[in-house]
């Protein structure tokens, strides 16, 4: 497949170019960058020296560069990517967007939680959420896939079995989850600077995170009804890495082999989701694209607790988005992503 990436030089953009340059059926076409414009790919992230010698393109480049390309992954901030998506469809390209235009359906939700007009509403129908161990067989089709939020991909997968069973009061969800410093992106921020942030940790975006419309819009169509949840993030010290808890009142008892049960079934045909009977860490996944669950039935509160732990940057980004690619073409689904985390 000729692939192209804009957005190319942020954290997660250069995360997915490092997977597609080692993924044996993607010839990548092109790299855009606003920031980097005909700057070597290399000189910006030396990391890839001797390996890669592309100069980045702008974006009105890119349009002159489609007639070979397949797909174009879109690594840009919300807003961003609206119109570039409809130009792209209109020469029949297909789009992957890491950003959050397209992953919301409902628009009053997106325009209210984003404080932005949306210019293409009429692609929200279009668009897939692109989580392949929910929406799979729909993803395959799609011409336009929303790549889903670090924090809504760990908070779904930890919660969606006990949805679909019906296992919990849906009233009761609470999420705490905590993410490593790379998910505030590559651009300048005081409050991930060094000095702010190590040593510390805190909590951000109290009841007003944007990821928290994208986690309650997946677990409602599980449940076949509203669901309105908390959720609260944190930042942690660490380069990259989410552990998301989630807590919920069971409806009836339950033993840990129940549930260890309950989740093995559900993602019996998901190879990047690994279910243990230990509680997650961030170590055992970072740098890799699976998703680890563990789970605890506390008997003397009533209450389940699941924990998952993704990289946020491969499962929580890039990977997906190159998992989501693979279905897409009809490759195995981890082609490109079959390796575990590096440790330490």
């Amino acid at each position: 497949m000729n692939v192209g990436v804009i957005g190319s030089t942020g954290y997660a953009g250069q995360q997915l170019v490092w997977l597609l340059n080692n993924h044996k059926e993607v010839n990548i076409s092109f790299l855009a960058s606003h920031s980097y414009s005909d700057n070597i790919y290399s000189s910006i992230y030396k990391n890839y020296r001797d390996f890669m010698q592309d100069i980045c393109i702008n974006i009105h480049e890119v349009y002159e560069s489609l007639s070979s390309v397949d797909i174009v992954f879109i690594a840009l901030p919300h807003g961003k990517s609206m119109e570039i998506t409809k130009k792209l469809l209109s020469k029949g390209v297909k789009v992957i967007d890491l950003g959050a235009d397209f992953r919301l359906k409902s628009l009053k939700m997106y325009e209210q939680w984003y404080e932005l007009s949306h210019k293409k509403k009429d692609l929200l129908t279009e668009s897939i959420y692109g989580l392949p161990e929910l929406h799979k067989d729909s993803i395959r089709n799609a011409k336009i896939v929303a790549n889903p939020g670090c924090y809504p991909t760990a908070s779904i997968l930890a919660l969606a079995p006990l949805i679909k069973n019906n296992l919990i009061d849906i009233s009761t969800i609470v999420i705490d989850a905590k993410s490593g410093v790379s998910g505030a992106g590559r651009a300048l921020n005081l409050g991930t600077l060094f000095c702010e942030c190590n040593e510390s940790v805190k909590a951000y975006k109290v009841g007003e995170h944007r990821h928290t419309p994208e986690i309650e819009q997946e677990l409602s169509l599980l449940a076949n009804k509203e669901i309105t949840l908390l959720f609260t993030p944190h930042l942690i010290p660490m380069n990259r890495g989410i552990l998301a808890t989630c807590y919920s009142r069971a409806t009836k008892k339950l033993s840990s082999d129940d549930l260890h049960d309950i989740y093995r079934e559900f993602y019996f045909e998901d190879y990047f989701i690994r279910i243990g009977e230990d509680i997650p860490e961030t170590k055992w996944v970072r740098g890799s694209n699976f998703c680890d669950i563990g789970m605890r039935f506390d008997k003397r509160s009533g209450n389940i607790v699941i924990v998952s732990a993704i990289d946020n940057l491969i499962k929580g980004a890039a990977g997906q988005a190159l998992q989501n690619m693979n279905i897409m073409c009809g490759f195995d689904e981890w082609e490109g992503l079959n390796f575990p985390s590096m440790i330490p």
